[in-house]
């Protein structure tokens, strides 16, 4: 490991040095042009000196991407893999491929579906009996507007985060649905209930025994057995307990023979730094500690008991 970060730091301050150079030929050239225009009597030299330097920042800046995905491909082809292993053996990442939006729709953890779309950084592996899989992604979906101007596009987050799926070892005859439970999401389920012709799909809302878990999520299924016997009293206390550990409220749904649990974050893991030494201890721990708690979501949600088997 030692090694490899000394040769990921020395590409590192490349990058860095590279940055810094374009940014401050960039900045120069537009003073430069500022100014030229500003006195008037230097207009024609300002505007050819800060030309230049706008040319030379832009080919910097263009080196500097080069430079930057070589180092970010080293980073998470060399390191990241490594810190894999030191959790468990069969853990592995494929950093070019994610959760694939036909996959992400169909896990119906959202009523959306995205207008576009980009998941990458997909880590996989078998805790125990169980296998999963868990990748970072973005999903938004666009809104049009007429304005007197024209016509403005609006793009809205879905979802920034991961989204984590595991083998429940139980084929699924419905579908479970289990959503933060916001003004919009309780609304929604008393519309359903109180007006069933408002209700679009066959969803109905499940009414649980857990006061927590109500009070933090609304649940919607297609087959009300098959919700109760899927969220026990110890399956909701875990998936509370679960919640209570992230920042944001998660989503769940239950599917073919699969959980799927999206976790909304406001950062990137997984990415190289430019401008600190990642020769620093702890550089990697947010990343190590983002790993070993999707891993821990098998012991979490003891999916390794088979309570059920599959047909």
């Amino acid at each position: 490991m030692d090694s490899v970060l000394a040769d990921l730091e020395n590409q590192r301050k490349e990058v860095s040095a590279l940055k810094i150079k374009s940014y401050l030929c960039i900045a120069i050239g537009i003073l430069t042009i500022v100014a030229g225009i500003a006195s008037g009597t230097f207009a024609i030299a300002g505007a050819v000196i800060g030309g230049i330097m706008l040319i030379t920042g832009f080919v910097l800046w263009s080196k500097t991407n080069a430079k930057f995905y070589q180092y970010r491909h080293s980073f998470k082809q060399g390191v990241i893999p490594l810190v894999l292993k030191t959790i468990d053996e069969s853990l592995e990442m494929d950093y070019t491929n994610g959760l694939s939006e036909k996959e992400f729709i169909c896990s119906q953890l959202f009523s959306k579906e995205p207008d576009r779309y980009r998941s990458e950084d997909q880590v996989s592996g078998i805790a125990g009996k169980t296998s999963f899989s868990f990748s970072e992604l973005h999903a938004e979906y666009k809104t049009v507007t007429q304005t007197k101007n024209g016509r403005q596009e609006h793009w809205h987050t879905i979802l920034k985060g991961i989204v984590f799926y595991a083998d429940f070892n139980k084929n699924f005859n419905g579908v479970t649905i289990v959503r933060p439970k916001d003004m919009g999401a309780a609304l929604g389920a008393w519309i359903s209930k109180a007006m069933p012709i408002f209700n679009s799909s066959d969803r109905t809302p499940v009414r649980l025994e857990n006061p927590e878990f109500e009070k933090e999520f609304a649940t919607y299924s297609t087959d009300q057995v098959e919700a109760r016997y899927i969220l026990t009293p110890a399956m909701m206390e875990r998936l509370c307990e679960l919640n209570k550990r992230c920042s944001y409220t998660i989503s769940l749904s239950f599917i073919g023979s699969c959980v799927f649990i999206a976790f909304p974050l406001n950062k990137d893991y997984f990415e190289p730094p430019v401008y600190k030494s990642i020769l620093t201890s702890g550089f990697l721990n947010e990343d190590t500690e983002v790993i070993r708690f999707m891993y821990g979501i098998i012991k979490d949600l003891d999916l390794n008991t088979r309570i059920w088997t599959k047909n």
